[in-house]
Protein backbone atom coordinates (compact mmCIF):
# COMPACT_ATOMS: atom_id res chain seq x y z
CA UNK A 1 0.00 0.00 0.00
CA UNK A 2 1.55 3.16 -0.90
CA UNK A 3 0.56 6.57 0.53
CA UNK A 4 1.06 9.65 -0.91
CA UNK A 5 1.43 13.03 0.72
CA UNK A 6 -1.43 14.87 -0.97
CA UNK A 7 -3.11 11.91 0.13
CA UNK A 8 -2.36 12.39 3.80
CA UNK A 9 -2.93 16.16 3.49
CA UNK A 10 -6.47 15.26 1.61
CA UNK A 11 -7.09 13.36 4.43
CA UNK A 12 -6.30 15.86 7.17
CA UNK A 13 -8.07 18.92 5.92
CA UNK A 14 -11.11 17.11 4.89
CA UNK A 15 -11.04 15.69 8.69
CA UNK A 16 -10.41 19.02 9.76
CA UNK A 17 -13.60 20.42 7.79
CA UNK A 18 -15.98 17.99 9.62
CA UNK A 19 -17.27 19.67 12.86
CA UNK A 20 -17.58 16.28 14.46
CA UNK A 21 -13.46 15.83 14.31
CA UNK A 22 -11.86 19.41 13.83
CA UNK A 23 -11.49 19.87 17.73
CA UNK A 24 -9.78 16.23 18.06
CA UNK A 25 -7.52 16.65 15.38
CA UNK A 26 -6.75 19.73 16.94
CA UNK A 27 -5.39 18.10 19.98
CA UNK A 28 -4.02 15.23 18.32
CA UNK A 29 -1.68 17.50 16.13
CA UNK A 30 -0.83 19.56 18.77
CA UNK A 31 -0.23 16.52 21.09
CA UNK A 32 2.35 14.89 18.04
CA UNK A 33 4.08 18.75 18.03
CA UNK A 34 4.81 18.35 21.74
CA UNK A 35 5.30 14.46 22.15
CA UNK A 36 8.79 13.30 21.93
CA UNK A 37 7.46 10.33 19.60
CA UNK A 38 7.56 11.26 16.01
CA UNK A 39 8.16 10.36 12.51
CA UNK A 40 11.62 11.45 12.98
CA UNK A 41 12.46 12.52 16.34
CA UNK A 42 13.76 15.73 17.08
CA UNK A 43 17.04 14.74 18.68
CA UNK A 44 18.44 14.66 14.56
CA UNK A 45 19.32 18.00 13.78
CA UNK A 46 16.98 19.62 10.98
CA UNK A 47 15.45 16.32 9.90
CA UNK A 48 14.06 15.87 13.52
CA UNK A 49 12.40 19.70 13.18
CA UNK A 50 11.02 19.10 9.47
CA UNK A 51 8.12 16.73 10.44
CA UNK A 52 6.64 19.29 13.21
CA UNK A 53 7.28 22.80 11.06
CA UNK A 54 5.07 20.42 8.14
CA UNK A 55 2.64 19.60 10.38
CA UNK A 56 2.11 22.67 12.38
CA UNK A 57 1.86 25.26 9.42
CA UNK A 58 -0.61 22.80 7.98
CA UNK A 59 -2.36 23.23 10.82
CA UNK A 60 -2.23 26.74 10.82
CA UNK A 61 -2.76 26.99 7.63
CA UNK A 62 -6.01 24.70 7.62
CA UNK A 63 -7.51 26.62 11.03
CA UNK A 64 -7.04 30.30 9.47
CA UNK A 65 -8.68 29.07 6.35
CA UNK A 66 -11.46 27.98 8.00
CA UNK A 67 -11.76 30.90 10.40
CA UNK A 68 -11.71 33.26 7.18
CA UNK A 69 -14.86 31.46 5.48
CA UNK A 70 -16.52 31.83 8.53
CA UNK A 71 -15.64 35.63 8.60
CA UNK A 72 -16.87 35.95 4.97
CA UNK A 73 -20.04 33.62 5.42
CA UNK A 74 -21.48 35.64 8.88
CA UNK A 75 -19.91 39.46 6.57
CA UNK A 76 -22.39 37.75 3.63
CA UNK A 77 -25.40 36.87 5.95
CA UNK A 78 -25.07 40.08 7.73
CA UNK A 79 -25.49 42.03 4.16
CA UNK A 80 -27.62 40.01 3.15
CA UNK A 81 -29.81 40.65 6.14
CA UNK A 82 -29.55 44.27 6.00
CA UNK A 83 -30.61 44.53 2.09
CA UNK A 84 -33.73 42.69 3.04
CA UNK A 85 -34.34 45.29 6.24
CA UNK A 86 -33.35 48.36 3.88
CA UNK A 87 -37.40 49.32 3.42
CA UNK A 88 -39.46 49.54 5.59
CA UNK A 89 -43.17 49.40 5.54
CA UNK A 90 -45.36 52.01 7.39
CA UNK A 91 -48.97 52.53 7.70
CA UNK A 92 -50.42 56.00 8.20
CA UNK A 93 -53.20 57.61 9.43
CA UNK A 94 -54.88 60.62 8.79
CA UNK A 95 -56.58 62.58 12.35
CA UNK A 96 -58.04 65.35 11.61
CA UNK A 97 -58.95 67.81 14.94
CA UNK A 98 -61.58 70.75 14.53
CA UNK A 99 -60.45 73.47 16.86
CA UNK A 100 -63.77 75.08 18.06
Amino acid sequence: MQVSMTSIYNWYRNTLRHPKYRWWLVLGTLAYLISPIDISPDFIPIVGQIDDVMLATLLVTEVSQLFIEKFKSRKETVEQDTATNSTVEVEAETVVTEKV
